[in-house]
């Protein structure tokens, strides 16, 4: 009997590393793992753990160009010429050997569990070295190198899925992906993220609705600096659940990106790692409704290193593999000493942050006067009525 879920994870996923002082640290990934196995999350009484293979050009080109694809070899050849040609070279993407290779495994673990789900093998699996959402056909931008998101989400089309739900968590607009999917009906992106007025990439509108043979495929949620869980998931249950109903896909690829969190150095929103567990497992309810359940979640932003990108993936981890960790669970004490080791900080005691989840439901009522309720409403108004729902309260 099959597996019901999997993670696609192998140690050289780590090896994707812009350098010591760049944000993306793969000792985020290396943390995630340690905690998830010693919580007893992963492995092989839990959620078994499977590895990939690296996506061929061929693969990659179904989404990036063959001359983006050269540059990036020639670039991982010869990392120390300085080059800034096709977004690669620059502080957000810098330049490093084997970057293809690291890169290309990346996509193909993303593709693997795309596959898996898809033929059967599982219902649902994650890769949480994967949603480099960033990455546009002919160029690196925003620590993505090549989309693997989009990549994974061609591979499901070319394999007979005729539709496709993208949901992208992440802080940042998931615009890469918006970008390849924009005027293609059989994919519905929905993107929560800071507002564009304060945050890369400065995309997301919620004007922004799908090219001229897909309208309406494109939903973007454009949420205030500031806003905690209460207000995140009001704004979650408020648009996703609804369009994503009625579109009626095959099969959820979710992006979980956690720099939404309050610790997170990079972004301006104040999620817990309680408010982001909510949304998770709000994810997970959305993909029991889809056929077989089917379900692709995938990792992303996330610049809290120590203290929130490991504890919140395992938590994902856990969930995708449908034995959720109680938020009160201690971290492990082994843990916590590698974490003081490496930076001589005290590690989180619990997988808590200790905040309450709860949040005021938008049939409760709209009140124009927040920044937050007006945000909602533009996306409503913008993308429900091409979906066939009513924008009103």
């Amino acid at each position: 009997m099959p597996e019901p879920a999997c993670a696609v994870f192998d140690e050289h996923l780590t090896e994707y590393d812009f350098g010591p002082s760049h944000p993306m640290a793969p000792l985020r990934i290396d943390l995630t793992i340690a905690l998830a196995r010693e919580l007893g999350v992963v492995g092989d009484d839990a959620l078994p753990v499977v590895g990939a293979s690296a996506a061929s050009d061929d693969l990659l080109a179904t989404v990036h160009t063959p001359d983006y694809i050269e540059a990036v070899r020639e670039v991982s050849a010869r990392p120390y010429e300085k080059q800034l040609a096709y977004g690669l070279g620059n502080d957000d993407n810098p330049t490093f050997a084997h970057m293809h290779d690291a890169s290309a495994l990346i996509v193909g673990a993303s593709v693997e569990a795309a596959r898996r789900v898809w033929t059967g093998e599982n219902r649902r699996a994650v890769n949480i070295t994967g949603g480099l959402h960033h990455a546009m056909p002919g160029n690196a931008s925003g620590f993505c190198i090549y989309n693997d998101c989009a990549v994974a989400i061609r591979w499901l089309l070319a394999n007979g899925a005729s539709k496709v739900a993208y949901i992208d968590v992440d802080a940042h607009h998931g615009d890469g992906v918006q970008e390849v999917f924009y005027n293609d009906p059989r994919v519905l992106t929905v993107s929560l993220h800071e507002t564009p007025q304060t945050l890369f990439p400065g995309t997301g509108a919620p004007s922004e609705i799908g090219g001229p043979d897909a309208e309406g495929s494109a939903v973007n949620v454009a949420i205030p600096p500031g806003t905690s869980d209460a207000g995140w998931l009001r704004a979650f249950h408020a648009v996703v659940p609804q369009v994503v109903a009625e579109f009626a896909p095959d099969i959820i690829v979710s992006q979980h990106g956690c720099d939404s969190h309050a610790d997170d150095p990079l972004t301006n929103l104040m999620l817990s790692i309680d408010g982001q567990r909510a949304s998770y497992l709000a994810l997970r309810d959305l993909a029991t409704t889809v056929p077989d359940g089917r379900w692709i979640a995938l990792g992303g932003g996330g610049y809290a290193v120590l203290d929130v990108v490991p504890r919140i993936w395992t938590h994902l981890l856990a969930i995708v593999g449908e034995r959720p960790i109680d938020p009160e669970t201690p971290t492990p004490p082994q843990w916590r000493q590698r974490v003081h080791e490496l930076s001589g900080r005290d590690a989180p005691l619990r997988m808590t942050d200790a905040q309450s989840i709860s949040y005021r439901d938008w049939t409760d009522g709209y009140d124009p006067a927040t920044w937050l309720d007006r945000s909602i409403m533009a996306t409503r108004k913008e993308s429900f009525p091409l979906l066939g729902l009513d924008p009103m309260p």
